[in-house]
């Protein structure tokens, strides 16, 4: 049955009567949290833009940075067998102090030999300078020797011609019968006697000149080995004096000592063992004077200058302890490039690989004095890249 009009426009007018009076309700709860958390998030957005242009674009990092240093290794310059052995692996050393003892009897002995064959040639040498008058003396008395072949020859020859004007007097007597012949042969025999003692006088001068020569030849060799030398400055001792060096240069190698300050590591020494040359006998790691390689990718050394300061920090004392250094230096090429296989790039199947260099971080010595590091310990390096 049809609800009366009236009735029907009464009721309608008490519902919106009572919609008009009821009160606005506000925001819902899940409305107010997203608009809290947006919030919350704007703000953040602008705290980090914030701290990334006043700070974090100032600054590059990385954990992947290790300790390094430039260990020294012991080897031995000589060849013996290990009588000492004087220190222990982890044991701290100072520069000069002895390590390892190498038995010195056979360089000793030839030390010995050296040092008696340098006053040998010091002698020999001495016997050069006291020749030298000695051999003057003779060329003088060589060319007395001439002098005196000379006054032989005149005699001879004048006695040959006396003996020659003797024979032909006599020939020409011979023929009248007034000489004897026995006078005439012995005219003949004087005649020829001054013909061979004129021969023998010039024999003796010749004789006399070749012993000169040959005695200003021994001279001339002589003032040679010492011309413009002193005895210590003359060749011959010079050689014998070097041998004496390296002699005593090889007893001293009998001794290896630490060539700095640091610890001792990768002892592979013990006594009776024989030492080779070249032999890696232990290390020596300078702990006061070690560094860090930090590895930065590429797209992080843009701004990297060497001078810039760097804030470190080390696993071993953790971040209450901040190291301070510089960059030092950049290394000449990836680790991958130096690799003992380097990477194949120009391959079909190639993957771009972002490459890290090393950055060399030169350490405060006095941060290291209070908190030592050893070889290999890992680190985080933070360079402040806004001063260059």
């Amino acid at each position: 049955m049809p609800l009366d009009t009236t009735t029907a426009n009464t009721a309608e007018s008490a519902t919106y009567a009572g919609r008009a009076t009821r009160r606005p309700r506000g925001p819902s709860l899940r409305a107010r949290l997203f608009m809290g958390l947006g919030l919350a998030v704007a703000v953040a957005a602008i705290l980090w833009f914030g701290w990334w242009f006043l700070v974090g674009q100032n600054h590059v990092a990385t954990d992947n940075a290790y300790v390094a240093a430039d260990v020294g290794d012991i080897t031995p310059l000589v060849s013996g067998p290990v009588t000492q052995v004087l220190v222990s692996d982890t044991q701290p050393v100072k520069a000069g102090q002895p390590l390892v003892v190498i038995d010195p009897t056979d360089f000793q002995i030839a030390l010995a030999q050296s040092t008696a064959q340098l006053g040998q040639a010091e002698r020999k040498v001495q016997g050069y300078f006291a020749n030298e008058g000695a051999l003057s003396s003779q060329i003088d008395a060589r060319q007395a020797d001439i002098v005196r072949a000379d006054a032989q020859i005149a005699s001879a020859r004048s006695d040959l011609e006396r003996a020659q004007t003797e024979l032909g007097r006599r020939q020409r007597l011979a023929s009248s019968g007034a000489v004897s012949g026995d006078e005439l042969t012995q005219a003949e025999n004087a005649f020829h006697t001054a013909q061979a003692a004129l021969a023998s006088a010039m024999a003796a001068k010749a004789q006399a000149v070749a012993n000169r020569t040959a005695a200003t030849g021994a001279k001339d060799v002589n003032t040679a080995l010492i011309a413009g030398k002193s005895i210590a400055a003359n060749p011959e001792v010079a050689a014998a004096r070097a041998n004496v060096n390296a002699a005593q240069l090889n007893l001293s190698r009998t001794v290896l000592s630490a060539p700095f300050d640091g610890v001792v590591a990768k002892k592979n020494v013990a006594v009776g063992q024989r030492a080779q040359v070249g032999q890696a006998l232990m290390s020596v790691v300078p702990i006061s004077k070690v560094y860090v390689d930090a590895n930065f990718k590429e797209e992080q050394l843009r701004r990297v200058r060497i001078g810039q300061p760097v804030a470190l920090t080390s696993d071993l004392y953790g971040d209450g302890v901040k190291f301070h250094g510089k960059v030092a230096g950049l290394a000449g090429g990836t680790g991958a490039a130096f690799a003992l296989i380097p990477a194949q790039n120009a391959t079909g199947n190639w993957i771009k690989i972002v490459q890290r260099l090393p950055v060399r971080v030169a350490l405060d010595p006095t941060e290291l004095g209070r908190h030592p590091l050893r070889v290999g310990l890992s680190m985080k390096a933070d360079i402040d890249i806004a001063g260059r």
